[in-house]
């Protein structure tokens, strides 16, 4: 029987098993993928200064190449008074974040598993999990043709973006009857290291600098995003450019388009009988504020760190669930209600919201204490 069994290999579940590496520990990743497969390889994702703090210890951070940062993020609506800027300066780090391509951080942390004789199933995708007070079985399947397989262990640690093989973690799902366009920008005016968040009546938009572009986020209603993915590409930066203003001049390319549907979705409770679930399984939120995948390494860093301090013995037991949940439950809670109120917020076009909104981007910007406690909860979360 092993200590651990780790279901999904991605950046969620790559990140606990290296943090685990040196703890004596037995354990393994099951991974849906293909070996050498690195997922939605073209995608971007933006990392907190504490998702940096994560990657560094683990040995992760210098393998990646292309990283850009983020020091400053200008936020503001469209059609109404007040604007604040966080900076890295103000908040005593490096930078704010970085935006780094997803493939190239899920080849590194495979490199970093691979060279620390981690074992991984590739094309072993987990179909349930069923507990007993002793242990978790964790039945897996490469596909009809093969036999399904059981693995024991004294914690199934689910992070393979769904969590569906716990069924007894029930999640909630709010829609948000948006959907996000995303693609890769250039401008003609780029202001470096600078991020946009922009409040408009369709809902945010968002420019997150990366590499001599930007990573963007426009979130409309379904219809809207679909003529917006349809249309070629000098039509859709004129549009672009009507929509977000003149803060990056002209937009001069766009590369990468594709849309998908917004929703908040969580579960009630992230433990269950010697079973544990991380990242998107745990919660799934608005890229709003870009909180989801760095509340996600939160949990993973907690959960590490409570595995390292117990005994063998421990791995899994109700005790240890019960503490992981009650250590989590502040900091998740807040990051999915700053996310929602957020959306609440600021995504609605409505006339009446412009004032209240303005008045709270114009008070966050001139109260300094007030500013600081926002960006240090964005940046490593609320403790």
């Amino acid at each position: 029987m092993y200590d651990l069994l780790i279901a999904g290999g991605g950046p969620i579940g790559a990140t606990l098993a290296l943090a685990l590496r040196d703890s004596g520990f037995t354990y393994r990743v099951l991974d849906a993928r293909a070996s050498g497969g690195l997922g939605s390889g073209d995608r971007t994702l933006a990392l907190s200064h504490g998702a940096r703090l994560v990657f560094e210890r683990i040995g992760a951070w210098e393998r990646l190449t292309s990283v850009t940062p983020i020091d400053t993020i200008d936020i503001s609506q469209k059609g109404g008074y007040g604007i604040t800027q966080l900076t890295a300066r103000e908040a005593g780090v490096p930078a704010l974040g970085y935006v780094v391509r997803y493939g190239e951080l899920q080849a590194a942390l495979d490199r970093g598993l691979a060279e620390a004789g981690i074992a991984v199933d590739f094309g072993r995708r987990v179909e349930s999990i069923r507990a007993t007070p002793a242990q978790a079985v964790v039945t897996t399947g490469r596909g009809s043709a093969d036999a399904a397989e059981d693995h024991a262990a004294r914690l199934a640690v689910v992070a393979d973006g769904t969590g569906e093989a716990l069924p007894e973690i029930q999640r909630r799902r709010i829609d948000y009857h948006q959907h996000a366009l995303t693609g890769v920008v250039t401008a003609a005016v780029p202001q470096r290291g600078v991020a946009f968040e922009r409040f408009t009546g369709d809902g945010p938009v968002a420019l997150l600098p990366f590499e001599s572009g930007y990573a963007l986020v426009w979130t409309a209603a379904p219809a809207r995003a679909a003529a917006l993915l349809a249309m070629d590409d000098q039509e859709f930066l004129a549009a672009l450019h009507r929509h977000f203003g003149d803060r990056v001049g002209r937009f001069t390319s766009i590369a990468l388009r594709t849309t998908f549907p917004l929703s908040l979705q969580f579960a009630s409770r992230i433990t269950g009988q010697r079973s544990v679930v991380l990242g998107n399984a745990a919660q799934a939120l608005h890229p709003i504020a870009g909180q989801g995948f760095n509340l996600g390494l939160r949990d993973v860093w907690s959960l590490a760190q409570l595995l390292l301090g117990a005994s063998r013995a421990d791995i899994g037991s109700p005790e240890q669930l019960a503490a992981y949940e009650k250590a989590r439950r502040v900091d998740r809670w807040a990051g999915i209600g700053l996310t929602h109120g957020l959306v609440s917020a600021f995504a609605s076009g409505h006339a009446l919201l412009a004032g209240p909104r303005g008045l709270g981007l114009t008070l966050l910007d001139s109260i300094p204490p007030l500013k600081r406690v926002f960006a240090r909860t964005m940046l490593t979360g609320l403790r």
